[in-house]
């Protein structure tokens, strides 16, 4: 019995010992932590490629660096460790890779990484300011579920994956929540908003201080074609792509109201047009201007981020006749609100302006915000910041 208790206890340590090697310090290689984030937001890249001949870091981290270019490079120190350190960095969620010897590569030593369509990148967050709502923070959390729900008006595939978020408490509280519906972009699914645009850890965050509403938030598949994310359907290991067949054609608005009507028989909701809010960026915001004017009595709040107006494939399909009739009839109907954000260098640009023109137009109010930067995560993310406080007040 002794003698089993120590081959126990050696087979323990000796299983121990490969785990924290496989995740750590490989086979005597220098220990190298990546990033590091000092108190002053400078920020430290390492990666250990003793055998290679130049290194350099590039990425969505370069608009935060101050410098020039879509690479910087980075040193080799005497350990074989290629490092680059930064100025102080404005608070914000950066994406980022290497470039070793002209291949680009993930930060092997951090495991936080971002699906963008078919791009894989690193993330990391630069604190003390809008960075820390994006964070996972000491407050009370909502809980993320995916589920599946019927889509008969979708029809194949009829049956369609999509991503809830509860507020804290939902599940004790007996209390019934409003709805946004919050909308992802061309090559996007309903991975998107939860992964890349930190939708959870906002809504933590801005509940948490009182700032918003405690809300569900629903974020859909506007691929109607698409059953799942990639990975997470019957095709498997399906390749993301943004030329996704039935995307901007009238199929995801038109099945829109099986989604309103799974939420509403699922989940505690005020199922009233006051307490519905519908968003969207790029693509979802074309599928949001186009669902909240043809179904005028469903939402009371409506979010357009670097909306793609104008450039649907709808070709003669009725669902996109007649759209300053039903954009009026939208605003003789009543809204809270009616958000616009844009920024200047997006290339959506001008359309917006002429949409704004439009409603001018028909005399409906609407509120613009324009912001510095392009069509970007960096500005959604900072949209949701902003447009989720201002709801079901």
């Amino acid at each position: 019995m002794k003698r089993f208790f120590l081959f126990s206890i050696s087979l323990l340590l000796c299983l121990s010992s490969y785990a924290q090697q496989e995740i750590g310090n490989r086979g005597g290689q220098v220990q190298v932590d990546s990033p590091v984030i000092d108190a002053n937001n400078r920020v430290t890249f390492n990666l250990l490629a003793p055998n290679a001949q130049s290194v350099s870091l590039t990425g969505d981290v370069m608009r935060g660096l101050g410098v020039e270019g879509r690479t910087v490079d980075m040193l080799k120190g005497e350990n074989g460790v290629w490092s680059y350190t930064s100025n102080p960095m404005p608070s914000d969620l950066y994406t980022y890779s290497f470039m070793v010897d002209g291949l680009r590569t993930i930060d092997p030593n951090n495991v936080f990484v971002n699906r963008d369509v078919a791009t894989v990148t690193n993330k990391f967050i630069v604190g003390k300011g809008l960075g820390d709502l994006y964070k996972v923070n000491r407050v009370p959390h909502g809980t993320v579920r995916r589920t599946w729900y019927p889509a008969p008006s979708n029809g194949e595939p009829s049956v369609r994956r999509i991503t809830i978020y509860t507020p804290p408490g939902y599940e004790t509280s007996g209390q019934s929540y409003p709805v946004l519906y919050l909308l992802h972009g061309i090559g996007g699914d309903e991975e998107a908003w939860i992964t890349q645009g930190c939708t959870a850890q906002i809504l933590d965050n801005l509940i948490a201080q009182g700032r918003a509403v405690p809300m569900i938030v629903v974020m859909t598949n506007g691929n109607a074609a698409q059953e799942a994310a990639p990975g997470e359907s019957s095709l498997g290991l399906e390749r993301p792509s943004m030329g996704l067949a039935r995307t901007m054609e009238g199929s995801f608005e038109v099945s829109f109201p099986d989604i309103i009507k799974f939420v509403d028989n699922s989940f505690r909701t005020k199922n009233d047009k006051a307490n519905r809010a519908i968003s969207g960026l790029s693509m979802g915001g074309f599928h949001t201007m186009h669902i909240s004017r043809l179904y005028p009595n469903t939402f009371d709040y409506v979010g357009l981020f670097s909306a793609a107006l104008g450039v649907g494939r709808g070709g003669d399909n009725p669902l996109y006749a007649n759209i300053p009739a039903t954009l009026q009839t939208q605003n003789r109907n009543g809204l809270k609100l009616y958000w616009i954000a844009m920024g200047k260098t997006d290339g959506l640009y001008q359309s917006t302006i002429d949409f704004c023109k439009q409603l001018d137009d028909i005399g409906m109010k609407y509120t613009y915000r324009e912001s510095e930067g392009g069509h970007t995560w960096t500005n959604w993310r900072m949209y949701l910041t902003e447009f989720v406080p201002l709801l079901f007040k």
